[in-house]
This record gives structure tokens, C-alpha cells and sequence, in this order.
């Protein structure tokens, strides 16, 4: 059982708590005051590891809402699949609650198989989620009903589809009513969200369904998830909007390294603030290991890149360097913004008494330096000290 106690750090939980120390016994956060008595704790607990974090910055570990656990892809044939992602690759990025999901291929890629990696990452040391569905219609699922998936398969918390995008199965007004119900109500019934996580591609009809939706039925605008929304200005105008009567946005940070989409995501969430969205309303996810298709003006793929999970810290770095945006803010939308979608907090998306020691200690330059995951070091010095299973052969 770990027994940790993090001295003398900034802390950022995320809202700034001042330079505090942290006691960590097991996976849990157990006290977090001003000045632990070493000596005393040292009687009590003599096993206990005290980490000097003197001039670094403590923060919530990072919660990642859209990540390719087993790869995304095959847009240009078989050879083009993504790979799985590994353990190592998600401890860099300071990343330790991920929500896995499918893409475009519910074919050759299935939510059994999704289920199975993210249990394997369970096990490795970080905490994993998973949506069903994928981009088609009739949802792919394990139970054979998005319903009895999301009641009955514990770390499935909602589902995956895909709107305004050419490869998607251009869902009826009828079909996402029904899908959104159907995942509300059992989401209602298993004690979670029941989320309804939108890949939103670039054609034209954008979020007006959703936005009808909400408009005309009984259910919440907060069961609709959009992401990707930076894609184009005009999406992004949409999401805006979307966000301000209410609805939660998630803005995809692999724009950060290529301009994939048409506005810088860090710019983004700027713009939101400026324009009066609410910051609980906004999030930021990866697309972590997903594939990113280059098009031509006639819509011919020409090029394929790969999402990077570590895009994220990127764009936390720029909202704070380059656009002067608080860190307790700017924290938020990777954290407990991200947290309080998914239902999970404050277990996680926050450094609390009681929480799940999730934890990244990174220095001023927000450069990550080490990572706990559950109160279990994955990184120190920033070297990963926990890999896959098979990454070590």
C-alpha cells in the first residue's frame, strides 16, 4: 500500500489551494494541510516516502475523454489502421482517467475488444471508461441494445456516434432521439451518466439536429456531448451557442501540433471565454491514437496523420504562456470540467480529501515531471517507471 506524503508543492486542486502538503495512503488523498509533521507521521507511518516538491506545480491528474484505446483508422484500407495506444504513452501525457471509444470501423473493431484493453489498462494502473457504439447505425455493441450495455457493463457510461461526416450512417432525427432516450434512461437506472458522445464531422446540417432535439423533446442538452467542434468556423459558431444554453463542449487538442482543424483549439477556449460561454461548459480531449485524414479540395484523403494523447498538455501550456489564461482556470478543462461530464467527481478532477490520488506534479514550465495514478508512482524524474505489459519486451 502506498504511503506518500508530497511536501511543500503549489497546489492546484484545480483552484489554488497555496503550498500545501499532501498525505497519501493507498490510493486515496488523506489529509492535505499547510505543514505535516514529518517526525509525527514518521511514529505513525514509518514506511512513508516524502516527496520534496519545492518550486513545482501539483495538479489533478488529466482526464481524457476521447482516446483510441485500440487504435483508430482504415480510412485508406487496411494498412492504414492506427495501432493500440500503450500504458507509457498515456503516463507522459499526465493523463490518468481515459474514456475509450470506437471510430469509423465497428467492422474489424469491436466494443469487446475495446472493453478488454481497457480492463488490461485497469490493470496496469490507470482507470479507464469506454462508450459503445462507433460510428454506424445500428449502434455495435455487447449486449446487443446500447441500453443493456450501459446498464449492465460497468465501464460503459454512454455511447459513441457520429454526425455531419460523410463516413458516418447519416442518422435520422428519429435515430439520435431514440438513441439519446434509450442511453438517458439507462443511464438513469445504472446510477450513471448515459452520455451521447458526438464525433462531429464538416458537413453543412452541423449540430442543427442535436440543437432540435433539445429544442423539441424532453431531453437534456446535457446528454449531447459534441467534439470535435473546431473543425470549421461555422461548427464552431454552433458549439458556441450550443454551450451557452447550457450544453457541454469538447474541444479536440490535436490541432494544437497541425492545423487540422481551423481554429488553434487554445484560441478557442479564449473565444469562448470572451464570448460568455461558461467554463464548466467546455472540455478538452485528445483523440489519442485515432487517425486524422488530410483531404483535398474534393474531398480525396491525401495524407493520414495519428492523434497524440500529449496534444493536451500543449494546449494547457499555450492557454497559460501564451494567452495568459490563469493555470486554475486553464486547469479545468482537463480536469474537473471533464470530471463533472462523466460523473466521476470528485473521486476525480480534483485534489481533495477523499479523492483518488490522481496526481501530476509538473515544474513552471508545466514540463510533467511526475505522475501518481490511483497514489502509485507511473513517472518520476520524467522517466515512466510503469509500462505495459508487453512494452518491456
Amino acid at each position: 500500500m502506498a504511503e506518500l506524503l508530497i511536501r511543500n508543492g503549489s497546489i492546484y486542486a484545480p483552484e489554488f489551494l497555496g503550498e500545501k502538503d499532501i498525505l497519501i495512503i493507498g490510493n486515496k488523498v488523506i489529509k492535505i494541510a499547510t505543514a505535516i509533521d514529518v517526525g509525527s507521521l514518521l511514529r505513525c507511518l514509518p514506511d512513508v516516502e516524502v516527496i520534496d516538491a519545492k518550486g513545482k506545480v501539483v495538479v489533478p491528474g488529466f482526464i481524457d475523454q476521447h482516446v483510441h484505446l485500440i487504435g483508430g483508422g482504415g480510412e485508406t484500407g487496411f494498412a492504414s489502421r492506427t495501432p493500440e495506444i500503450a500504458l507509457s504513452s498515456i503516463i507522459k501525457a499526465g493523463v490518468t482517467t481515459v474514456v475509450g471509444l470506437l471510430g469509423t470501423d465497428g467492422f474489424a473493431r469491436s466494443v469487446e475488444a475495446l472493453f478488454a484493453k481497457a480492463m488490461g489498462l485497469e490493470t496496469e494502473g490507470i482507470t479507464t471508461l469506454i462508450y459503445t457504439g462507433s460510428y454506424k447505425t445500428p449502434s455495435v455493441t455487447i449486449t446487443g441494445s446500447i441500453a443493456r450495455d450501459i446498464m449492465f457493463v460497468d465501464k460503459v457510461i454512454g455511447v459513441k456516434m457520429a454526425l455531419a461526416d460523410h463516413r458516418s450512417s447519416n442518422f435520422t432525427f428519429e435515430e439520435l432521439t431514440r438513441l439519446a432516450a434509450d442511453a438517458r434512461v439507462a443511464g438513469m437506472l445504472s446510477g450513471k451518466p448515459g452520455l451521447v458522445h458526438i464525433h462531429m464531422g464538416e458537413g453543412k446540417e452541423g449540430l442543427n439536429m442535436v440543437m432540435e432535439a433539445v429544442r423539441t423533446t424532453e431531453i437534456p442538452v446535457t446528454q449531447f456531448i459534441p467534439t470535435h467542434v473546431t473543425r470549421s468556423k461555422e461548427l464552431f459558431m454552433q458549439a458556441k451557442e450550443f454551450a451557452k444554453r447550457g450544453g457541454r463542449i469538447d474541444i479536440t487538442s490535436y490541432g494544437e501540433l497541425t492545423p487540422a482543424d481551423e481554429i488553434k483549439p487554445s484560441r478557442a477556449i479564449m473565444e469562448c471565454l470572451r464570448e460568455g460561454v461558461p467554463v464548466g461548459n467546455v472540455a478538452v480531449s485528445s483523440d489519442g491514437n485515432g487517425s486524422v485524414p488530410k483531404y483535398d479540395s474534393q474531398g480525396n484523403i491525401i495524407g493520414m496523420g495519428v492523434g497524440r494523447i500529449e496534444a493536451s498538455q500543449l494546449v494547457l501550456k499555450n492557454l497559460v504562456i501564451e494567452e495568459g489564461l490563469g493555470l486554475e482556470t486553464a486547469l479545468r478543462f482537463f480536469t474537473s470540467n471533464v470530471a463533472s461530464i462523466l460523473g466521476i467527481c470528485p473521486e476525480k478532477g480534483y485534489i481533495k480529501e477523499g479523492s483518488d490520488a490522481d496526481i501530476v506534479i509538473m515544474d513552471r514550465e508545466f514540463n510533467i515531471d511526475m505522475v501518481l495514478a490511483k497514489g502509485r508512482k507511473m513517472m518520476t524524474s520524467g522517466e515512466v517507471m510503469i509500462k505495459g505489459t508487453y512494452e518491456t519486451c
